[in-house]
């Protein structure tokens, strides 16, 4: 091919080969057009869930765009919203009855935020703070990236950010200076709400902490009247082995932030869910109180079909079953793992393991993080490694011989390669 004008994601274009062109996916396989098949690990940057072009989902969008394609959604809605609507209600946490559709994770962040604040103006109460996690990483538009780390990944864009108030992550043995550090924060009457992933921080390392932790942070949001935003946009639809991460800690968020897994991956999509409490907070003949928030593609039907169809999937084939057996090959590698000599932290959450390079320089832009990426491309398998920390975030439909394939590819390239 020629060279292409396109500026790609997270690539620094001065480095990295030459593209591969993807011709076909079919399950856990993208297929390029100079023949490779390649073994998508991270799920295509962890969206595909039950595997590429699963046939139900495809067949929905076909048949969405027999009916339907974009239509404006203040005015009007459609039945894939209506029914995809109906269901998130159904399967979310207790008490989440209200969905405002987006279309990507970041935008599910921020509209996340502006229900916080907006909340917290129409009831004057003077909360303007939100509270974040040490770590974190929520998307990349200014809000999301104003309550994530700090760091290579935003440090340009510093003058547009908004000023938050950070806990410590939750280190194992350390999970009380979190819990003490955020009971400050909210008693001080001014935070809004507090943002997290729950149960395992995705771009700032794979970091992994226990449900206990999350339901503290839960009781302390309830006892200081501060709002709970869970980003479940990694975590849910199974990935840390419930259809949502919170179901693990027993609590209901306030806010709820769901997409990548929302269609299976097949197709942008996005929802915020809300309690009655927020909904009510902006519901007024004033209209100044109106949410003041919207994208072109809102609520996009041919997506919220491809949503609807996911949801049949859960509902009607054993997915449960099978992010079962991918946690318990995942932890079986990891507790194999730990005690390699070039290798540390062996971690696992659910269907996704992660474990660190020993002795390599840290931090994201470690140089080990490209040769690793390289070595497994070399042997046809799609790895993205986070710095130092390898993960693998396959889809479920990947068999446990290709999960073991990765793994012996991993020893063989840090004993012989890096």
């Amino acid at each position: 091919m020629s060279r292409s004008p396109i500026w790609h994601p997270f690539t620094q274009h001065a480095t990295e080969p030459a593209m591969p062109e993807a011709v076909r996916t079919e399950g856990a396989y993208i297929e390029t057009r100079d023949g490779r098949r390649i073994l998508d690990a991270i799920s295509s940057w962890w969206v595909i869930t039950h595997g590429h072009r699963h046939p139900r989902i495809v067949e929905a969008i076909r048949q969405a765009t027999e009916s339907l394609d974009q239509v404006i959604f203040a005015g009007f809605t459609h039945e894939p919203a209506e029914r995809l609507a109906a269901a998130l209600v159904e399967l979310t946490p207790p008490g989440l009855n209200h969905v405002f559709y987006s279309d990507s994770g970041s935008t599910s962040v921020e509209v996340a935020l502006k229900m916080a604040l907006g909340a917290g103006r129409q009831r004057r109460d003077g909360r303007n703070r939100i509270v974040v996690m040490q770590h974190s990483y929520h998307g990349d538009t200014i809000g999301a990236m104003s309550v994530g780390e700090r760091g290579v990944f935003n440090a340009a864009y510093e003058p547009l950010l908004f000023a938050v108030d950070t806990i410590p992550f939750p280190t194992a043995g350390r999970e009380q200076d979190t819990l003490d550090a955020f009971e400050r924060f909210a008693k001080t009457g001014r935070a809004a709400a507090l943002i997290v992933e729950p149960l395992i921080l995705g771009a700032g390392g794979m970091l992994v902490y226990p449900a206990s932790v999350l339901a503290t942070l839960k009781r302390i949001a309830e006892a200081t009247d501060t709002l709970f935003i869970a980003d479940e946009v990694m975590t849910g639809w199974g990935r840390t082995g419930t259809l949502f991460a919170c179901e693990q800690a027993g609590i209901s968020p306030d806010i709820l932030c769901t997409s990548k897994g929302l269609t299976g991956g097949a197709i942008p999509l996005a929802a915020t869910l809300a309690t009655d409490e927020i909904f009510a907070a902006h519901y007024s003949t004033d209209r100044s109180r109106t949410f003041f928030h919207s994208s072109s593609y809102t609520a996009n039907p041919i997506a919220c079909a491809a949503g609807v169809a996911n949801v049949e999937v859960w509902r009607t084939e054993p997915v449960i079953e099978r992010i079962a057996a991918l946690a318990r090959t995942q932890s079986s590698w990891m507790a194999r793992l730990s005690g390699h000599e070039r290798l540390r932290d062996a971690r696992v959450c659910g269907t996704i393991a992660a474990i660190n390079v020993r002795d390599a320089a840290g931090g994201y832009l470690a140089t080990v993080g490209p040769d690793i990426r390289a070595a497994f491309a070399r042997r046809d398998m799609l790895v993205r490694p986070l710095g130092d920390a390898v993960y693998v975030m396959a889809p479920y439909c990947v068999t446990a011989g290709e999960i073991d394939g990765l793994y012996e590819a991993l020893i063989e390239i840090v004993e012989r390669e890096i």
